[in-house]
């Protein structure tokens, strides 16, 4: 799958300029973490919880097609309706037609980010139906017009008095910062969309292949009222969801809820497994599962790649990130950010739409120290950019940059005169003790060349 390229380097310049957008998210991650480690900390075999969890997910990934059709199966059995989606055009149009063959103009979301990597809402706008987000964050940047720029937190970027001051603007009312206060005012407005939507709209955390159950995890109750209360409930998930065993799922649960929110477990977890029985006064009459694939299939094919199918989008990897914590998510300029984006990116819309993304990265390690199902993330964007550098897309100036170095450092003497001229260099361009580069100098430090080299301080010593 390919798309226009993303400039990332532009926004990630425009983002590193905004100084109330920085100092917001970095004290979101700082919360964000000493939850986590508090978290983390009351639970002693959490190593031993990440190695089982990344080896049912790679196990899972390498028998992926057998756990769908098992899925599907059981699902059917169980009466929902299965559809399958290449990629996210074809999921648009299914889920179109299904709410026009029931006749609905209002729908109810619950946060889904895969219904916003396929621009769903906008899809749905334009046939002119009424399509509200339900879960807060959400809810507060489709009134501001954006896209969310977290994976589970999707208004990070904001201030409380940013939020404050957009609801009182669209809601035309006076409403106060203090999220204790907010709150009430934003279930009051949404309560009438639960109550009068004709669907809703909801994603999947995990879609369990043995019993056909689907599960979504929350912390405010809106997934549960947007897929119970509508007469229609669809479910919009990546293949990747999947796994295997309902006895699976409590491992999951530990190590997601933890990541994300630093919680014990979330609010609320619900398991659905059919539409609404005879004897059941409420739940929805239909439920529809779409299965999208939108190039995850394609990753299979590379054990490298295959890893970025294990994520189970806990966020965790974006709140310790240096880089994330420094742009927010926006720069990344598509659905997906962070550490776990800047390797999505590649993997699902193409490296020629996204070639810069792997080197939006410190390549620290840090995201792959907190990822639940262990990927190795830093390991993955290496990878990604040697597959670039194979292509030769990486900037002329690069590519010229790195054979001279080649060439200086396959030779004894080619080495000497190297950091000889490097010397040489190093006192003509040195300011106030540093090395003055225009282009690299201006988002680091050179390092200081030393006045000797080792060799020749060794023949000194050796007298």
């Amino acid at each position: 799958m390919t798309s226009a390229p993303i400039d990332i380097k532009r926004n990630i310049r425009e983002a590193l300029r905004d100084e109330h957008l920085r100092s917001t998210v970095r004290k979101a991650m700082d919360h964000s973490m000493r939850k986590r480690a508090e978290a983390v900390a009351e639970v002693s075999s959490w190593e031993k919880l990440r190695d089982a969890a990344s080896h049912v997910r790679g196990y899972t990934m390498e028998h992926l097609g057998d756990y769908l059709e098992q899925f599907e199966r059981s699902a059917l059995s169980n009466g929902f309706c299965v559809h399958w989606a290449r990629d996210g055009d074809e999921a648009v149009r299914i889920i179109r037609r299904l709410l026009s063959e029931h006749g609905a103009h209002s729908v109810v979301k619950s946060k889904s980010m895969v219904t916003e990597e396929i621009h769903l809402n906008a899809a749905l706008e334009r046939d002119g139906l009424s399509v509200v987000e339900t879960d807060l964050g959400e809810y507060v940047v489709q009134l501001a017009g954006q896209t969310p720029s977290h994976i589970t937190a999707p208004a990070l970027h904001l201030s409380r008095e940013d939020v404050g001051a957009l609801l009182t603007e669209k809601l035309h009312e006076e409403v106060s910062s203090d999220p204790a206060l907010m709150t009430p005012v934003v279930r009051r407005v949404l309560r009438e969309k639960f109550l009068g939507a004709d669907a809703g709209i909801s994603g999947v955390n995990f879609a369990v292949a043995e019993t056909g159950t689907i599960c979504i995890v929350e912390n405010e109750g809106n997934a549960r009222l947007s897929t119970t209360l509508p007469p229609l409930h669809i479910a919009v998930t990546g293949i990747e969801k999947v796994i295997p065993r309902m006895a699976d799922l409590p491992l999951f649960l530990k190590l997601l809820s933890r990541s994300a929110t630093g919680q014990k477990m979330a609010s609320y977890v619900s398991l659905i497994s059919s539409p609404r029985q005879k004897e059941e006064k409420d739940g929805p009459e239909e439920v529809h599962v779409v299965l999208l694939d939108n190039g995850r299939s394609a990753l299979l094919r590379d054990s490298v790649m295959q890893q970025i199918l294990h994520c189970i989008r806990c966020g965790a990897c974006l709140n310790t990130c240096p880089v994330y914590r420094n742009v927010g998510g926006h720069a990344y300029g598509w659905t997906y950010s962070g550490p776990i984006g800047a390797i999505l990116a590649p993997g699902l819309l193409g490296l020629d739409s996204a070639h810069d993304h792997p080197y939006a990265s410190s390549v620290c390690g840090a995201c792959a120290e907190v990822c639940p199902v262990k990927i190795d993330i830093h390991h993955v964007l290496l990878y990604q950019r040697s597959l670039i550098a194979e292509r030769k897309a990486a900037p002329l100036a690069e590519r010229m940059v790195f054979k001279l170095w080649g060439w200086a450092m396959s030779g004894r003497r080619r080495y000497a005169v190297a950091t000889r001229l490097a010397q040489i260099a190093g006192r003509l361009l040195r300011r106030d003790g540093k090395l003055n580069i225009p282009v690299w100098g201006a988002s680091r430090d050179f390092p200081t060349v030393a006045p000797r080299t080792f060799h020749q301080l060794y023949r000194t010593r050796r007298g």
